[in-house]
C-alpha cells in the first residue's frame, strides 16, 4: 500500500510540475515592434482602412496589412539576422499620394525563456528614417523592443490637406 501511495505523490508531482512549466510558457514569444497610427495635427490616434503595409526586400509574403478592416494600430516585424528592416506604406485611393518607407536600424540580441519556450529576439532601435508622402514623422518612444505587447513606435500621418498646411 505505501508503494502505490509513493507512486501516486510521484505520477501526481510530475503531472503539477509539467503543467506549470507547459503554462509558464508566455504567450507572446516573439519581440515585435507595435506601432500606433496618429494624425499629424493633432496627435490623437486615428483609424486607417485605405492603406497597404508590408515588408520590403522580406523573402516570401511581406504582406503585413491590406484595407480590408480599419487598423490604428500594427505589428512591425523585424528580422533578427539583419540590422535594419524596412516597410512600405502603399496608400490606395485615385487620389493617393506616393508610397511611404519606413527603415529601422536596431540591434538584436538573443534571449533564452525557458526550455519550454525556447529563445527569441530582443532589439533595440538606433535609429529611424523614412519618406514624407503620407506620413508626417515617426517617433521611437521606447527603443527596447522585448515581446511586452506595449507600444514603441509611433507614426504621425497626414489626414487631410488642411494638415498638411499647417
Amino acid at each position: 500500500m505505501g508503494k502505490i501511495l509513493i507512486l501516486s505523490a510521484a505520477v501526481a508531482m510530475m503531472s503539477a510540475l509539467s503543467a506549470c512549466n507547459t503554462s509558464s510558457c508566455i504567450e507572446n514569444q516573439s519581440s515585435l515592434p507595435m506601432a500606433g497610427l496618429y494624425a499629424a495635427g493633432s496627435g490623437s490616434s486615428i483609424s486607417v482602412t485605405s492603406m497597404e503595409v508590408g515588408g520590403v526586400g522580406a523573402p516570401g509574403d511581406s504582406l503585413l496589412y491590406t484595407g480590408n478592416t480599419a487598423v490604428s494600430s500594427l505589428y512591425l516585424p523585424f528580422r533578427s539576422a539583419e540590422r535594419s528592416t524596412s516597410f512600405y506604406f502603399l496608400y490606395l485611393g485615385d487620389n493617393a499620394p506616393q508610397p511611404d518607407t519606413i527603415t529601422f536600424d536596431y540591434d538584436s540580441t538573443p534571449y533564452f525563456v525557458s526550455e519550454e519556450c525556447g529563445a527569441m529576439f530582443n532589439y533595440v532601435i538606433t535609429g529611424v528614417e523614412y519618406t514624407r508622402h503620407a506620413i508626417d514623422s515617426v517617433a521611437v518612444t521606447d527603443s527596447i523592443v522585448n515581446n511586452l505587447d506595449l507600444e514603441r513606435i509611433k507614426i504621425f500621418m497626414r489626414v487631410n490637406e488642411e494638415e498638411e498646411e499647417e
